[in-house]
């Protein structure tokens, strides 16, 4: 009768398997506001270029200096926030296999041989055992389902948190080898203004000694020397604290980096095609990750209204036991025995910890749909700011340009009518000083240009799939 009723009862655990319900909602995308264009685009709300959106351009087409492109490939591959970000995407892909596993039966084997020996009857009895046990906690209300769904979505979160880790490497490898290169343009104009300037001391004491002229033009003409000479220590100690910021950056010990092109001749594109605002929820790895974090505290809710309904378990077992090895290969007399049993256990009194926990897993979802919506936005503020930046710093560099070239016409004919014996030294020293000013914050123009271009790269969410 028994063995008639076990397929039956086999049908009936199925039955419910296949049946059974998820409880807790399902996710959806909150909505969002995006607007249609993003603001700071230098033509207005229409202003978008055709052509390929700069977040999908390579870094290759970006950055075409091949100093830094080597560079960035090797922090790729070195950095060390890279690789432990890369570690805790294993640890995320681990625990979802072990949470997954909670959805299947486990199965337990167990052997084991006894001898025992009587008196006074002379003689040894042996006898060897096998049991197979199994058991399983049914998923009938998706509790494991919803838990797996929540492991997998942090699985992709923090896929996406080391997306993050590679798209704010490249900035600050860039923006900090850009920098050095300013360093770099910056001590070349300060080495060329202190030649010029020993050159104007030599000629101010000539005149000195000559009478033609009074000591305070020569202790002028030195301040203007003095000032180059501490310009160029400070550069000298920016440039190798930049090179050491890069070469840990690199994964490498402090040590010099290599140059590429001059700051002045890195390739920049003048209009960005920014593309769409609504293809930044698909693009930024910030956003990516909110939104998979709140997929997990979503199915975290399901687990947890889960705990209010009961719980079904099956165990079974069977096992041989037999005084003879041969008993068990060739068919010969063996004691089988074997069960199979269903549970049902259903809370009844938990001191509230049941419902405070329900309204946790709310609670921490709400703050998740917060967080990503919070997200989104600081993600359209950073592009419109970035693209803001950019335009307005190119016209700013053009027009330090234009002052340049003016305060270096005015230092020449400065230069000219003090030679000529036209006006004081101190008309020299005051053009000299405002164009030696005016180069070096033309050099930070153009570093601040290329970093504002750097920096909407990043905010457009490019360049963390390659």
């Amino acid at each position: 009768m028994m063995r008639r009723e076990t397929p039956v009862a086999i049908v009936i655990v199925l039955l419910f398997c296949v049946c059974g319900c998820t409880v807790g909602p399902n996710y959806k995308r909150p909505d969002v506001n995006v607007p249609s264009d993003y603001r700071g685009l230098p033509h207005g709300p229409t202003g978008q270029s055709g052509g390929e959106a700069f977040a999908e351009m390579k870094l290759a087409a970006v950055f075409p200096d091949e100093v830094l492109q080597s560079l960035l490939k090797e922090a790729l591959v070195n950095n060390y926030d890279v690789r432990i970000a890369a570690a805790r995407v294993l640890e995320a892909g681990a625990d979802l296999g072990i949470t997954r596993a909670n959805q299947l039966p486990t199965v337990n084997v167990a052997g084991g041989i006894q001898n025992q020996r009587t008196q006074p009857v002379s003689g040894n009895v042996t006898a060897g055992a096998v049991a197979v046990q199994a058991s399983w906690i049914l998923d009938f209300w998706g509790q494991f389902r919803r838990a797996t769904e929540a492991a997998r979505a942090n699985l992709l979160a923090t896929q996406y948190g080391q997306g993050l880790v590679r798209i704010t490497l490249i900035s600050a490898v860039a923006n900090a080898y850009f920098q050095l290169r300013a360093f770099d343009s910056q001590l070349d104009t300060s080495e060329r203004t202190l030649e010029t300037d020993k050159e104007i001391v030599r000629i101010n004491t000539i005149k000195f000694k000559g009478g033609e002229s009074a000591i305070t033009d020569v202790l002028q003409a030195e301040l203007l020397q003095e000032q180059a000479e501490a310009e160029i220590i400070s550069l000298k100690q920016a440039i190798e604290q930049t090179e050491n910021q890069i070469s840990i950056l690199l994964g490498r010990n402090p040590g010099p980096i290599l140059r590429g092109l001059p700051l002045t001749q890195q390739p920049h594109i003048p209009e960005v095609p920014a593309g769409l605002p609504s293809a930044i929820l698909e693009r930024r790895p910030d956003v990516l990750q909110a939104e998979q974090s709140l997929v997990a505290s979503n199915a975290n809710v399901g687990v947890a209204k889960a705990a209010y309904f009961p719980q079904f378990s099956l165990t079974g077992a069977f096992g041989v036991q037999s005084t003879a090895l041969e008993s068990f290969l060739g068919g010969g007399l063996t004691t089988a025995a074997w069960s199979l049993a269903g549970q049902v256990a259903q809370p009844i009194f938990e001191g509230g910890r049941i419902t405070a926990s329900y309204h946790l897993a709310w609670a921490q979802r709400d703050e998740a749909e917060l967080v990503y919506k919070q997200t989104v936005l600081q993600a359209l503020g950073d592009v419109s700011n970035g693209l803001v930046g950019y335009n307005q710093s190119q016209q700013f560099r053009m027009k330090l340009e234009e002052q340049t070239a003016t305060y270096k016409e005015t230092a020449r004919l400065a230069n000219v009518r003090y030679l000529g014996g036209y006006t004081a030294f101190l008309e020299v020293l005051v053009t000299e000083q405002q164009y030696f000013t005016s180069e070096i914050n033309l050099d930070q123009a153009w570093l601040a240009e290329i970093q504002n271009y750097v920096e909407l790269y990043q905010a457009l969410g490019g360049g963390w799939q390659q």
